[in-house]
């Protein structure tokens, strides 16, 4: 199924709408410590999850990034972050995934512990019937157990575990930018249309704002962070993931800083980034002052705006809980941007594949108490 698996330069990466899996984030990561290297495979047209007849070719060609990171002085983990893209059919998809990681491991280091896939593949559970609840709400996947069950049905080993977390959200919504403005429009919550309105008739004004307003951005954040209790990264990082562009790759990025003020004084902000014909809601912050200006329904607006302006036929919300559910920690993101309109779409979420199953045991047990999502 998987065939002539390679390493390649970065700077070769495909052109692709999934960030994380870009020449851009390698080398946004690179400046913190973590290693990558860019892998092309090709995979049999016969086991993708597509309709329609492939071109005359019997494989496709795909490739992904593996980060490798020293968790101490001897070994690494190696993490694919929303990878690898290319998406097989239901009932081959651990099967696959086993194969290419035994590919894998002989390009790894022998003291790499496991490979950690952070699947962008939709859930296998998310159109389960037995997972909505009578409002027609997914309740999320089933326990790891049956999850690995399923999983690790087709495969020779049966190594897959499901991780402990995810590392990226494995929930989000999808704006379809395909349509006008005024279409978009009517399709969000009656609410978030009028918020909309009422923030920029009450004078909140939208701005792109250049390397000079980092430290604005960065007062919002910080508060934000200590509000909410999420994983807090330095100024220096987003200086990194502002001015890097990889534009000497073929999978660049665009970075916009937009920034909602009200009378210059800064309310909301928030990192725009377009990856191939997506656009990404990525990093967002807020005051805890004049929430009554509905500043971040204006930014939000203004995000969509600009990325239909650029071309892009999506826009990722990047993040919520896995439903209407109000005891989630991120029930109130999902409030939020379900009010924009758009479609749930459910991810794998992590799936570790062991190459040394004592490490990986106490590597994992570790683990557990972590704080959430970093954005690895």
């Amino acid at each position: 199924m998987i065939k002539d698996v390679h390493s390649k330069g970065i700077e070769q990466l495909f052109k692709t709408p999934v960030l994380q899996q870009t020449a851009y984030w390698s080398k946004v990561k690179s400046h913190f410590g973590y290693d990558s290297v860019a892998f092309n495979f090709r995979i049999k047209h016969s086991i993708l999850g597509v309709d329609g007849t492939p071109d005359s070719s019997e494989y496709a060609v795909a490739d992904l990034v593996v980060f490798l990171r020293r968790i101490d002085s001897l070994h690494y983990i190696a993490y694919v972050p929303y990878g690898p893209e290319i998406e097989p059919g239901e009932e081959f998809q651990g099967a696959v995934l086993e194969e290419l990681s035994e590919q894998l491991r002989h390009f790894l280091p022998k003291s790499c512990i496991m490979i950690r896939y952070d699947l962008v593949w939709e859930s296998l559970w998310s159109n389960d019937s037995d997972l909505f609840n009578e409002e027609r709400t997914w309740l999320g996947p089933p326990s790891h157990r049956i999850q690995e069950q399923r999983f690790n049905f087709n495969t020779i080993l049966g190594n897959f575990r499901k991780a402990y977390s995810n590392n990226l959200p494995s929930n989000t919504i999808l704006v379809n930018l395909k349509r006008d403005s005024q279409t978009i429009l009517s399709d969000m919550k009656p609410k978030t249309r009028y918020n909309i309105q009422l923030s920029q008739k009450r004078g909140v004004y939208v701005r792109s704002a250049g390397l000079e307003s980092l430290s604005v951005w960065y007062d919002l954040y910080k508060e934000t962070a200590l509000r909410n209790n999420f994983y807090l990264h330095s100024e220096e990082y987003f200086r990194v993931a502002f001015t890097e562009r990889a534009h000497n790759t073929q999978s660049p990025a665009e970075v916009t800083l937009l920034i909602a003020e009200y009378d210059k004084l800064p309310l909301a902000a928030m990192f725009l980034v377009i990856s191939g014909n997506r656009a990404i809601y990525l990093y967002g912050a807020s005051s805890s002052l004049h929430r009554n200006l509905m500043a971040p329904y204006a930014l939000q607006w203004k995000a969509i705006s600009l990325a239909k302006e650029k071309g892009c036929i999506q826009y990722d919300m990047f993040g919520i809980s896995p439903g209407n559910n109000p005891d989630h920690p991120m029930y109130g993101l999902y409030r939020f941007k379900k009010g924009f309109g758009g479609t749930l779409f459910h991810s794998m979420g992590c799936w570790d594949y062991p190459l040394d199953q004592k490490m990986y045991l106490l590597y994992t047990a570790s683990e557990i108490g972590s704080q959430g999502y970093h954005l690895a």
